[in-house]
């Protein structure tokens, strides 16, 4: 007896029925393979009928336009890697070439300026050698900046929620999004520095966005500027 003499007229052949006899039956097509050229199925582009054969073609291509798509999306996002990767090696290279130790800090924030074509960047350095205290980057930092820059476990990414370190910009009106990136020695200790990067456009920098890269570019920073350090 067959799967299908197992119902009555009680029990009626479902569509589910059909679908698992086929699906457990590999050779019903093999005994019947006419039906391959007589089955019409409604193509999804339009209302004609197709073949089954012809159905199953469509789903191929369309399957093969599907990874032809994710491929050109990793050769993509594959070669705007090389480009970051690229600009941070020669961010470094400018970090580690720097013979004087007063220009580190200017120079951190104009490289990123330039290189990530970030439109403004500022950046402050506290608790620093007494030979630096008057270095225009040195000064004027309160007690709350330096208070939320310790409590930032990661740099802060999202709009500019009218932040004091945002004033430190050439043009503080126009920094809609902010990251604010806390800069210290180890994860444990307090910030000794702010690096702050703004854009006008407000998805520049957003809450989604990770921040992997921006805390390999505090890493980055923070060990340059321990020259600076008493």
């Amino acid at each position: 007896m067959n799967h299908f003499e197992n119902h009555n007229a009680m029990n009626p052949i479902t569509e589910d029925d059909i679908a698992n006899y086929l699906a457990n039956t590999p050779d019903f097509f093999e005994r019947h393979a006419q039906l391959l050229g007589q089955v019409q199925l409604t193509s999804p582009h339009g209302n004609r009928a197709v073949s089954l054969q012809e159905r199953q073609a469509e789903m191929l291509r369309e399957k093969i336009k599907a990874l032809e798509h994710r491929v050109m999306d990793m050769v993509r996002h594959g070669t705007e890697n090389v480009v970051t990767a690229d600009r941070l090696l020669r961010w470094t290279r400018g970090l580690l070439s720097t013979r004087d130790p007063r220009a580190l800090p200017t120079q951190i924030a104009a490289d990123l300026q330039s290189l990530f074509l970030v439109p403004q960047t500022a950046i402050k350095v506290w608790d620093c050698d007494g030979a630096y205290m008057n270095e225009p980057w040195a000064q004027w930092v309160s007690d709350d900046v330096k208070a939320l820059s310790t409590s930032l476990s990661a740099p802060y990414c999202g709009l500019n929620a009218g932040f004091e370190a945002s004033g430190w910009l050439p043009e503080p009106h126009a920094a809609v999004s902010i990251a604010l990136i806390p800069l210290r020695d180890t994860p444990e200790t307090p910030a000794f520095g702010l690096l702050v990067l703004a854009s006008p456009d407000a998805h520049r920098f957003n809450a989604e966005m990770g921040t992997d890269f921006l805390e390999r570019i505090a890493e980055l920073a923070s060990g340059a500027l321990s020259r600076l350090r008493p």
